[in-house]
């Protein structure tokens, strides 16, 4: 096993070398019990994979994913109604987002109303399943793989199956339905059912795609969008950079859209840091080397398991100084303009990058924007974040915390009254 923790070596060997480490290490819980070599994310190497991201990266490519911006930009006005009326809720509300975009992109679903709908509920208990299994030595089996062939061995992983194939099967088959009754909005399953034969895709492949589309989808962004609430309340003067920014190109009389996104390069390097500071993966996850790869005199052998260790590389000092510095100024130039060489893997590395990345972006943006034009979020001085309070996992999910939203537009009536027209003008 190799840890790249520096971000030279990760842009040298992971980018540069990326179709050498385009392969997966083998997962018998995740993989094989559970997703039946059908989970993208896990597939190895080879004809099914290039199959596969074929048909994710045409759909989820960057232009595609402006065609998303009314879905995002009305579930965004959501989360600010929903702090509206519930701000102890935050973390819930994000997440009620992220799954409700997600759901709708992939599916062409109406989204969700609450965080305890039961969609969103069976989605986070799949989730959370999955990424048990996918924890470094989590079962015996991965060491042992034998194991798998043992009756009764483990036996709740093929009850996790079946629930989990029965909810990606009725979502591809209601999509399926309403194509054919002509009732079909633009979606990701639909465009994987009309370009099927093009693909080249089973449907097993199509269900699995969809639903590890919308499964992962929805934990990641909600965690990034609530690192981003964490980063606001911990850094004041980051925020009120950012709200300047807001009150001189957006002013108060409307709320921003992705219009106004390439003219607030302060929000797009809040988000960056916030990224970086906090990175959603702390570990990545695994590739394993097709052949040799010398670097530096020393050999990466063929077979090894290789980690891009997202966490170490942000704390680069030789890239990123003063790392633990929360400093979003570090990603712009003398011109006040993102630059254009300093980058993070937040989305991976190679072609393994996450295919919902520009999707994913986007949504941070516009949470991130209507965030911070509606409130000024600052620390419950009763109750301090723990920034450093985080759940150890493949994902990086957050301790609960407490925040306090203070409108800056006067009164909640006024956001309120803003949010109303936000979403007659989407």
């Amino acid at each position: 096993m190799v840890i790249i923790g520096r971000h030279q070596a990760a842009v040298d060997i992971m980018e540069k070398e990326g179709g050498l480490l385009a392969d997966r290490p083998r997962a018998v819980a995740a993989g094989e019990i559970l997703s039946r070599g059908l989970r993208m994310i896990l597939a190895p190497a080879g004809e099914q994979f290039r199959r596969l991201r074929k048909a994710a990266h045409t759909h989820l490519q960057a232009k595609a994913a402006e065609s998303y911006a009314p879905i995002q930009m009305d579930s965004a006005k959501d989360v600010i109604l929903d702090i509206l009326d519930n701000p102890k809720q935050h973390m819930q509300h994000t997440r009620r987002y992220a799954a409700s975009v997600i759901l709708k992109v992939t599916y062409g679903k109406t989204a969700p109303t609450s965080h305890t709908d039961k969609e969103i509920i069976l989605i986070h208990t799949m989730l959370r399943r999955f990424q048990t299994l996918m924890r470094p030595g989590a079962l015996y089996v991965e060491a042992y793989p034998f194991l798998k062939y043992v009756p009764g061995y483990a036996s709740y992983l093929e009850t996790w199956r079946r629930e989990e194939s029965q909810l990606f099967h009725e979502q591809l088959d209601r999509v399926r339905g309403e194509l054919a009754a002509d009732q079909a909005g633009p979606s990701f399953a639909r465009y994987l059912l009309e370009h099927q034969d093009e693909h080249k895709l089973s449907n097993e492949e199509m269900a699995y795609l969809a639903g590890s589309l919308f499964g992962a989808g929805s934990d990641t962004t909600a965690v990034a969008l609530t690192v981003l609430i964490m980063a606001a309340a911990r850094h004041p003067e980051a925020q009120a950079r950012v709200q300047k920014e807001l009150d001189e190109v957006v002013g108060r009389d409307r709320a921003p859209t992705f219009d106004d996104q390439y003219a607030l390069p302060e929000i797009q390097a809040f988000m960056l840091e916030c990224l970086r500071w906090r990175p959603v993966t702390t570990l990545g996850f695994a590739h394993r080397a097709l052949k040799d790869i010398v670097y530096k005199g020393q050999v990466i052998p063929a077979g090894a398991v290789v980690f891009g260790n997202h966490w170490a590389i942000s704390r680069d000092p030789s890239v990123y100084p003063d790392p633990d510095k929360f400093n979003p100024q570090r990603w712009l130039n003398s011109k006040g303009q993102v630059k254009d060489d300093l980058k993070f893997p937040s989305f991976g590395f190679g072609r393994r990058i996450c295919p919902g990345q520009h999707i994913a972006n986007r949504s941070i943006f516009i949470n991130a924007a209507l965030l911070l034009w509606s409130f000024h979020i600052s620390e419950d001085p009763s109750s301090p974040i723990d920034d450093k309070g985080f759940v150890d996992g493949v994902i990086a999910h957050p301790k609960p915390f407490d925040v306090v939203f203070t409108p800056r537009l006067g009164d909640a009536k006024q956001i309120r009254a803003a949010m109303e027209k936000y979403a007659e003008d989407i």
